[in-house]
């Protein structure tokens, strides 16, 4: 009814009608107050619709980011940029979390102190982010920048880190960015089993999650193992069908990526036109990009086709704007291999002095790194320096050491290949016998339906079915057991089998974490002379010596210490509670302990085994690298 005729009712039977107009007073003033309250509330909801949007455009902005990552990184950045900027007004910790995981990635390649404040700023974010599983990211960013650097075995720390983080938080999308980082860096190490498990893995999570396109980025990241396993020409090929994939979407930056490993896949195989065509593709698209990282490892690559041409002095200009170029980055690994490439035009162009003060830098790196193959080639090109100066007995030793880092890497690669080849047959062949069991089992509850004759057999198929339970969690265990047993491999030492490099820097962290109210000691241990052990009477006296001194270590050991193989002749033993007195008692015990061993059981006429050990207490602020660098 129309106001107008509330009030005329009201005019006409006022007498009559007291109650009712009292009534109609109330009413009307509950109208006017809900009106008011309603008039009220209306600002606050439509301030509450741009605060969504403004959501909205964030996350738009950081998925342009993460995609552009693969095109233009400089639009990535600036997609990052501009949603951390409209953060700032409303403020969400995950989101703002993911932006700068895309700035730590960009940094991480051109300026390290850029990068490193990024991952101060995530550290920073921890406490207040809802996604758990973003914890991974932290540590995959901070892998990436100890790896830049040459950290390596740091770095393999942070990926293991992230990779246990986003499985406890069962976030796929992290553990399949965890995984991939790990499993290059297991590669690149030589671990070549457990890099394809990694990547594989790290395969299947994206394509499960329709992420085509990081699906395709880790499965170049599986060429690169084989590359490095010695098949060449089948990573190759898979390059060049990536690189048509990466074309028709106009992946610019990852194409860069991909045009650089055919360069490197033809360089080792000795076809310099097609090397130098893909060097040459990824130098235009790095420039167009403005890339510079790309654009240095191009420099570098057609630096490495003028050298294999006799053409040196155009490999030095190359070769000097690349080193200009990485010096912002601070690539280690680049940064070797610009040297050893300087190295050898240096020497075809008549400079022995400064290519074997190159060829030296460069050696350094790739032993640190353990960059077998790189090392083999900086051996073989000081050998021909020493050689070209007259100096043959020098030149014989660098031959020598090609020699045995080429027998390490072959031994490597077959042990390696042989680890691959028997996890994918172990998993094919539980497959198969799984699928026969499904098999069976369908068939049997086919039958139950058919017939009357069927209900009788009802027990024989319970029987069947809890027989094929056995059989199921018997695979299980085998399977369960395979892996613990790969992964033992992966942590002991071939030789003496007592734990490796890894095993030992894995566990040393938490100890010196560990150690506020009391200090612990860092052990390291080198034999003697070794070398000339294996000079006199052979690489397996040499061996033997080896697993003397580690038998006699692990003896020594008591609850609570660990002790390793770190390398070469060098044994790492962490005493987890001791003091500087402490420690040197021990280590002066273990050295009369190792010089006791009877080396008759080693070789004739062999000396009595001496070590040289060094003692590092630990400090509040000592990293895993510091302890050892003052142990060393």
């Amino acid at each position: 009814m129309p106001p107008c005729g509330l009030v005329s009712l009201w005019h006409n039977n006022f007498r009559k009608t007291a109650a009712l107009s009292t009534v109609l007073l109330r009413a009307t003033a509950t109208l006017l107050v809900l009106l008011t309250f309603g008039l009220a509330s209306e600002p606050p909801l439509r301030a509450a619709q741009p605060a969504r949007t403004a959501q909205a455009d964030i996350a738009q902005l950081i998925t342009q980011a993460r995609k552009s990552q693969r095109r233009d990184e400089e639009e990535s950045r600036r997609n990052a940029e501009q949603a951390l900027t409209l953060l700032a007004a409303t403020p969400d910790a995950d989101q703002e979390f993911l932006a700068r995981m895309v700035l730590c990635e960009y940094y991480t390649e051109r300026d390290p102190q850029a990068a490193d404040a990024q991952i101060t700023s995530l550290e920073a974010l921890l406490t207040r982010i809802t996604r758990d599983g973003l914890r991974a990211g932290l540590y995959v960013c901070r892998g990436e920048s100890k790896q830049m650097l040459g950290d390596t075995a740091a770095a393999m720390t942070d990926y293991d880190q992230a990779v246990s983080a986003a499985t406890s938080a069962s976030d796929e999308e992290m553990l399949a960015r965890a995984l991939f980082s790990r499993g290059f860096l297991h590669g690149a190490q030589g671990e070549y089993a457990q890099s394809l498990a990694d990547l594989r893995r790290a395969e299947n999570l994206y394509t499960s999650l329709n992420e085509l396109q990081e699906a395709q980025t880790v499965l170049d990241g599986i060429a690169v193992t084989y590359n490095r396993m010695g098949d060449t020409e089948q990573a190759r090929q898979i390059y060049q069908r990536s690189l048509q994939i990466l074309r028709s979407e106009g992946l610019l930056r990852e194409q860069v990526v991909v045009e650089h490993n055919v360069g490197r896949a033809s360089e080792r195989l000795g076809d310099w036109p097609a090397a130098q065509a893909s060097f040459e593709n990824a130098l235009r698209l790095s420039r167009g990009l403005s890339y510079a990282r790309g654009e240095a490892y191009a420099l570098r690559g057609l630096a490495a086709v003028n050298v294999a041409t006799d053409q040196p002095r155009e490999a030095l200009n190359q070769l000097r704007r690349a080193r200009q170029l990485n010096d912002a980055s601070q690539d280690a690994s680049l940064g070797a291999m610009i040297a050893l490439t300087e190295g050898m035009a240096l020497r075809i162009s008549g400079n022995p002095m400064q290519a074997r003060t190159r060829l030296n830098q460069a050696l350094e790196v790739f032993r640190d790194t353990n960059q077998r193959r790189e090392m083999i080639t900086a051996y073989e090109q000081l050998a021909l320096v020493d050689s070209e100066q007259g100096d043959w007995r020098r030149a014989f030793q660098w031959q020598e050491a090609a020699k045995r880092a080429s027998e390490q890497l072959l031994r490597n690669q077959i042990d390696q290949r042989f680890a691959v080849l028997k996890v994918e047959f172990d998993v094919a062949t539980r497959e198969k016998e799984y699928d026969t069991l499904l098999r069976e089992s369908s068939a049997n509850q086919r039958a139950l339906g058919q017939s009357d004759r069927a209900r009788r057999l009802q027990y024989a198929v319970i029987a069947l079915a809890v027989i094929s339970a056995a059989v199921l969690a018997a695979l299980t265990l085998q399977l369960s057991r395979a892996s613990t047993r790969l992964r033992q491999l992966a942590l002991t030492d071939e030789l003496t089998g007592v734990p490796n490099r890894r095993a030992v820097l894995t566990r040393l962290p938490a100890v010196l974490s560990a150690t506020r109210n009391h200090t612990a000691a860092a052990l390291l241990l080198d034999i003697d002379h070794f070398k000339r052990i294996n000079d006199q009477f052979g690489h397996a006296a040499g061996d033997r010596a080896l697993q003397q001194v580690a038998e006699q270590i692990r003896d020594s050991m008591l609850p609570g210490e660990f002790f390793g193989r770190i390398g070469g002749e060098e044994f790492l033993v962490v005493l987890p509670t001791a003091n500087l007195q402490g420690a040197s008692l021990r280590a002066e015990k273990l050295r009369a302990r190792i010089h006791a061993i009877d080396t008759s059981n080693i070789a004739l006429n062999l000396q009595p085994l001496s070590v040289s050990i060094g003692v590092a207490i630990s400090r509040r602020e000592d990293s895993t690298h510091t302890l050892l660098q003052r142990a060393d």
